[in-house]
């Protein structure tokens, strides 16, 4: 187990492809108040996997993977694919092994989680009709309700969502082989013909992912989607509406903030328990 009055070594697995980004900024903060709170040292190292095809070695306790643009589905042979999905066999491998007796806990988000889903191969990674852009709840199975990362978060939570492509009809007998679970999906409307999307999977003990956006923060949120050429871009494709409930949901406290200060902090706290 990390010594927690010692250092605990985080991983930030850059998946931006260089595109700007809130997503590594609050990641960063997370990981700095975290540090502050628990009086701990804590060392983090981020690797661009996408443009330089940086992938992180075993030596760290913690690996978060971001989200980032384009497809999930590897439609082009893209050498950091490979490549990324070594480092999930290796993290695989190492945990697999009993004689490895601190494992190494792996926390991937969005785009990372349509990844991963793929590579367990335990549902359909598409492309939406329409790109889902919001604050939106997040309604958690039963699964999810044991579940140590929303320890503290009400059912439904509210949660950041961006993304063109989803996770959709799992196939729950590859699931329960394996030993995942499905924590959390999209709202459920009957009424509605459409597949209801994974938003959070615990794809085995020490790997988690959400369709969500866990890192996202009120403050940068807001001050974003104030910025002229943001507000219009959502008025542009989604109308005024959009922009004013996103903002609303931004600044109640107990929707996205509750998400910020819960998800990622549970999710380390677990990872050094174990």
């Amino acid at each position: 187990m990390p010594d927690v009055k010692n250092k605990v070594k985080v991983a930030i697995l850059d998946l931006y492809e260089g595109v700007a980004n809130e997503g590594m900024r609050c990641i960063r903060q997370i990981l700095k108040h975290y540090a502050e709170e628990k009086n701990i040292e804590l060392i983090s190292h981020e690797f661009d996997v996408r443009l330089k095809k940086e992938i992180p070695d075993i030596s760290y306790d913690v690996y978060i993977s971001t989200g980032g643009p384009g497809s999930p589905l590897g439609e082009e042979e893209d050498e950091w694919e490979q490549e990324y999905f070594k480092w999930i066999w290796n993290i695989e491998s190492y945990n697999a092994d009993p004689s490895n007796r601190i494992k190494k806990h792996v926390l991937f988000i969005c785009h990372s989680f349509q990844m991963a889903c793929r590579y367990f191969e335990i549902g359909n990674v598409s492309k939406r009709k329409s790109t889902a852009f919001g604050v939106f709840p997040v309604h958690i199975v039963d699964d999810g309700r044991t579940e140590p990362v929303f320890s503290g978060l009400p059912d439904p939570f509210y949660a950041v969502d961006s993304r063109d492509y989803q996770v959709i009809e799992p196939d729950y007998q590859k699931i329960e082989h394996i030993g995942a679970s499905v924590l959390a999906i999209e709202k459920d409307r009957p009424h509605v013909p459409l597949e209801r999307a994974v938003m959070a999977l615990r794809f085995n003990e020490y790997m988690l992912g959400t369709q969500f956006h866990p890192e996202a923060d009120a403050e940068g949120m807001t001050m974003y989607l104030q910025r002229d050429d943001k507000k219009e871009m959502v008025i542009e494709n989604h109308g005024i509406d959009k922009w004013q409930s996103m903002i609303d949901h931004l600044n109640d406290p107990d929707k996205i903030s509750l998400t910020y200060s819960h998800v990622i902090p549970n999710f380390i706290d677990q990872a050094i328990a174990n």
